[in-house]
């Protein structure tokens, strides 16, 4: 059963790594193809080509405003929709935890249609913070989720104190429950804009300027309209674009420690 089990877990490892090999085959050989191979010709051609304002840098530009202002805001207001539902007990707060965790599962392409209408309606369209505000919304219900679960775990004897020295709930949520939770808030802050990092259905849809398009939409041009791939360009582009989020996780992996299991979150 195990030799089984390792078997599996080796395929899958096996099926991760092919293509991330393509990637760094590709990205150093000039005129790669599809079936790209080892040889002994490598050459930075491809990086060079990439590397210019119009096709790299305004992109990561766009891509960092709109996912790092998705996950701000993500994070403040779920923190604020979590505080509720973890401290204070109604009886609609069961219904209302089903009824997020059914957001949660919303497809996207569902709701799209009617947004871009209501998005033309008020003007909002190939704008930066209506994209933006639009993201967080998608994100939210299991932002709220995972927030309220991470709150769960500070506990509330430590506000009650700070509530008999007359101190109201927003002191005690900034100065008591949010230090005590950092692990927490940035478990959700990276996996938010890990996620939105990574969207091209919404910024696709909702920007239409190019120069207002992240590194998400901008890989689709590497692909023509008559079926031509610069697979040379679109390897080396992947891998400058997947950097960021690569050199952020393990930044703050190493700072935090185990901060990014939910064990140590919920410890704080």
């Amino acid at each position: 059963m195990r030799r089984a089990a390792d078997a599996a877990l080796a395929l899958v490892a096996i099926a991760f790594l092919l293509p991330f090999g393509w990637l760094l085959v590709a990205s150093v050989q000039p005129g790669a193809a599809l079936s790209a191979r080892v040889t002994g010709k490598f050459s930075t051609e491809n990086f060079r080509a990439v590397a210019t304002p119009e096709t790299l840098w305004q992109p990561m530009w766009n891509s960092l405003l709109i996912s790092g202002g998705t996950a701000l805001l993500t994070v403040a207001v779920a923190v604020l929709a979590a505080y509720p539902l973890s401290r204070y007990h109604t009886r609609f707060g069961r219904s209302l935890l089903y009824t997020i965790l059914f957001a949660t599962g919303l497809p996207i392409t569902a709701v799209m249609v009617p947004v871009y209408a209501m998005y033309s309606r008020i003007d909002l369209v190939d704008s930066r913070a209506g994209t933006v505000a639009f993201m967080s919304a998608a994100a939210l219900p299991f932002a709220i989720w995972m927030m309220k679960n991470f709150m769960d775990g500070v506990p509330v004897s430590l506000e009650e104190a700070a509530w008999t020295d007359g101190a109201g709930w927003l002191q005690s949520l900034r100065r008591i429950v949010l230090p005590l939770m950092v692990p927490g808030l940035t478990v959700v802050l990276i996996f938010t804009f890990v996620l939105q990092w990574g969207n091209f259905f919404v910024p696709f849809i909702l920007l239409l300027s190019p120069e207002k398009q992240p590194a998400s939409v901008t890989i689709y041009t590497f692909f023509s309209q008559y079926g031509q791939v610069a697979y040379g360009q679109l390897a080396a582009f992947s891998i400058l674009y997947t950097a960021p989020v690569v050199l952020l996780y393990s930044a703050l992996s190493r700072v935090l420690g185990g901060a990014f299991s939910l064990t140590g979150a919920v410890k704080g």
